[in-house]
């Protein structure tokens, strides 16, 4: 599954009115929303597995979404009255994918109102004045969130998924397992010796150590979680007291390969967000690609001084 495939899913249930489904025929009517007044914008976590936090701006008739502040990819909604039964309906609205396009050209048709010195399409011109007025990174709504507890203590050890729609927690498909990014997706230096021993990723040697500690019969729970809401929550989204060396040193490595996209998450202590940027150096491609996205920033100076050696880096290779 692609990260647009799961950014679709986590938002396949935003705005869906659905009541427990009955058997029936089935008969859909398509109902176009009418023009709206304005757009909301909004940033939610992208997962399992965990790997960003999408941002998105949404009218009544579209809405685009970026993982990284420098792209956008622009759907348009379509709704649908779907009905099964007397006394059985329900509104869905489905988004299909027009166009993908830079920052800079949104905000350039947000001036001039047109692309190309051709007309342009109502909803696109919509969002790309939101686009332009808005300032990133949104607010995160994703205030409903789906942990795997830990089978000792029963406190929550990874987060699964979240969503903002309590409605449509029902219908999300969650499973009581943790999965890690893919080394596909990030890959992990191994030591000289896991070389040898020809071990696994550090990736799915972590994932199984989350599974190991969730037992052989894992539970899961919603929470609703509130702004400044720490509790027993880890805020890097796993728990990290591991009582054996190997153990947290695989937590660790994890933790801090993932450093550039941890750190778009909102809330998180000083503390946490300083050791993240202390441990971004070696990927600084990354921190380049993904800093428009942080909320805060711990140590402003280290952070300027490796945007700078990554702007470098980046002329040197072209």
């Amino acid at each position: 599954m692609t990260v647009f495939e799961r950014i679709r899913r986590l938002l396949s249930s935003h705005g869906t009115m659905r009541p427990a489904d009955r058997p029936g025929a089935v008969r859909t009517t398509v109902v176009e929303p009418s023009p709206g007044y304005g757009v909301k914008a909004y940033s939610q976590r992208v997962s399992p597995p965990f790997c960003g936090q999408v941002q998105i701006v949404e009218s009544s008739r579209a809405r685009a979404l970026t993982l990284d502040g420098a792209s956008w990819e622009i759907r348009f909604i379509h709704t649908s009255q779907i009905s099964s039964g007397p006394g059985d309906q329900r509104i869905e609205r489905r988004a299909r994918h027009i166009d993908t396009l830079p920052h800079e050209e949104l905000v350039r048709i947000a001036a001039v109102g047109t692309r190309k010195n051709a007309p342009l399409d109502e909803r696109t011109l919509e969002l790309a004045r939101g686009i332009a007025d808005a300032t990133l990174p949104f607010p995160a709504n994703d205030e409903y969130e789906y942990w795997l507890l830990d089978a000792k203590d029963g406190l929550p050890l990874a987060l699964i998924f979240s969503c903002a729609d309590p409605d449509g927690i029902k219908n999300l498909p969650v499973r009581p397992e943790w999965t890690a990014l893919p080394a596909a997706v990030m890959p992990i230096a191994m030591t000289d010796d896991e070389l040898a021993r020809q071990e696994p990723p550090v990736n799915y040697r972590f994932e199984r150590l989350i599974a190991e500690r969730a037992g052989p019969s894992p539970t899961a729970r919603w929470f609703k979680r509130c702004a400044g809401d720490a509790g027993d929550f880890p805020p890097l989204l796993v728990r990290e007291d591991w009582s054996e060396d190997l153990a947290n040193d695989l937590c660790q490595r994890y933790l801090a390969r993932q450093a550039p996209r941890l750190l778009m998450l909102h809330g998180l202590g000083n503390d946490v967000r300083l050791r993240l940027e202390q441990a971004v150096r070696p990927n600084l491609m990354e921190l380049a690609r993904f800093h428009r996205l942080y909320p805060e920033v711990a140590d402003a100076d280290l952070m300027t001084a490796m945007r700078v050696e990554a702007r470098l880096r980046a002329a040197n290779q072209t």
